[in-house]
């Protein structure tokens, strides 16, 4: 089933990169930051036989274009979510269910709660609704750590890649994140997480840290209420970027909302684990009256495992 790819126009003059493969009702997936479409891979070769699957690239990421001033550019969720509203509109989709990774989970949440009524469901993953960086770690110190690299980084400005592209780009980059936990060492591919530091090597240093300086003051914790939307909502339990307590806040406060708990897995579980996770959408689409129109990518991957499960290996 051929690719079909797209460059969407933003009412202030950007170009999204947008992936669109199948047909039927849409699934449209939304980053984290600082990642790219490919982390979807397993997800929409899954899905992509009876639905409609959209991956796409936030201004600076990917192969959408740079903002011409990426230090004081819009980078925020709201512009994020006003990019997706393009997305959407150009491609003509209505109710589809939006899924998001990480930022991605900001961004949908901000779409739903300005757009009511217009969303079919919403699958937030490994990530929060308020305030990242202020639960990054479960440690009062990241914010404050954040600001002083987020102050060096701007100082540097293009130069900055100077010392960022070697940091990220180094050998020993992915066992070094295997090791502190931040990914999964038994589960996590190293492919995937080379394509992810890959496409970190490739980003304008700029971009990433002032995406991540104005996502760090993002908050729907007053709005999630309005939220009245069939949601599943995905954590793992060794998130250190996410704490689990912050998704069961989340379910808490979302009118209509379920969790389903990953027991192993990092904040890397979208790719550590997608057989366990594309079973539960598929159960959730079903749930939802959202026809998957497809077999279950796997109906033993994840019996029994809603707030607490553990996936099998890969």
């Amino acid at each position: 089933m051929k690719v079909r790819t797209h460059y969407v126009g933003t009412d202030d003059g950007q170009q999204l990169y947008v992936s669109d493969v199948g047909e039927g009702p849409a699934i449209v997936c939304c980053n984290g930051v600082g990642v790219s479409t490919f982390f979807w891979s397993y997800l929409q070769d899954a899905f992509r036989e009876g639905h409609r699957v959209i991956l796409w690239d936030y201004r600076g990421h990917g192969r959408s274009s740079l903002p011409p001033d990426p230090e004081h550019a819009d980078l925020s969720i709201e512009r994020f979510s006003k990019d997706l509203e393009h997305v959407l509109r150009t491609l003509h989709i209505d109710q589809p269910v939006l899924v998001g990774h990480s930022m991605g989970c900001q961004v949908i949440l901000q779409y739903a709660a300005d757009h009511p009524g217009e969303v079919a469901g919403l699958v937030p993953m490994l990530g929060t609704f308020a305030k990242p960086l202020d639960t990054l770690l479960d440690s009062p110190l990241s914010k404050p750590i954040f600001d002083v690299v987020h102050k060096l980084a701007l100082g540097a400005g293009r130069g900055g890649r100077r010392w960022f592209r070697p940091l990220v780009g180094a050998p020993w980059a992915v066992d070094l994140a295997k090791r502190t936990g931040l990914v999964d060492r038994h589960y996590a591919d190293r492919k995937d997480l080379e394509m992810y530091l890959g496409h970190l090597n490739r980003m304008d240093p700029r971009v990433l840290w002032s995406t991540v300086a104005q996502i760090a003051e993002h908050d729907l914790t007053d709005r999630l209420a309005e939220i009245d939307v069939p949601t599943l909502v995905i954590a793992a339990e060794n998130d250190l970027f996410t704490p689990m307590h912050r998704s069961r806040e989340m379910v808490r406060r979302l009118p209509e909302a379920e969790l389903f708990v990953l027991a192993e897995g990092s904040h890397a579980a979208l790719v550590e684990h997608p057989e366990a996770i594309n079973h539960r959408i598929a159960r959730f689409l079903q749930e939802i009256g959202v026809d998957a129109g497809a077999e279950d990518p796997d109906p033993s991957a994840a019996d029994g495992d809603d707030d607490g499960g553990s996936p099998p290996p890969r």
